[in-house]
């Protein structure tokens, strides 16, 4: 867990360091501490940063100790199943929730909680989370 350097972005911000860019790769989660919340950080199919607050909305679960990969795809009656969503669909290890890594929405439950997301930024190689000031330790 890393507990890197932390600097004051603005009165309502802090960034924490989640390591060097190099080392957040699809497939796993890079986690960091903001105070006493846990946040995993991975990287999408796309080449884009996520940054996921380490709770289940369902019921509180370590997500990012969920698996981190594919769903079903929809089909037609009898069709062949098929999976797809490669690193982009999240699992909750607890009960098997999956959460588009993408928008942050459960994918199979319409209008259930979603998964809390910050925004990352990347300078001079090194990957930087963005949390609200209150939840960042100086």
């Amino acid at each position: 867990m890393d507990r890197g350097p932390r600097r004051r972005v603005g009165r309502s911000t802090a960034r924490i360091d989640a390591g060097p860019a190099e080392a957040i790769v699809a497939g796993r989660f890079t986690m960091v501490l903001a105070g006493s919340r846990r946040i995993g950080v991975t990287m999408l199919g796309n080449g884009e940063l996520r940054a996921v607050r380490d709770r289940c909305p369902h019921k509180g679960a370590a997500i990012c100790q969920g698996i981190l990969g594919v769903t079903w795809l929809p089909s037609a009656p009898g069709a062949v199943l098929a999976y797809g969503r490669e690193g982009e669909v999240l699992a909750c290890p607890w009960h098997g929730f999956e959460f588009d890594l993408a928008t942050g929405a459960e994918l199979f439950w319409p209008g259930a909680p979603s998964l809390r997301f910050y925004p990352t930024e990347v300078e001079d190689g090194r990957v930087y989370v963005i949390v609200p000031e209150g939840r960042a330790v100086e």
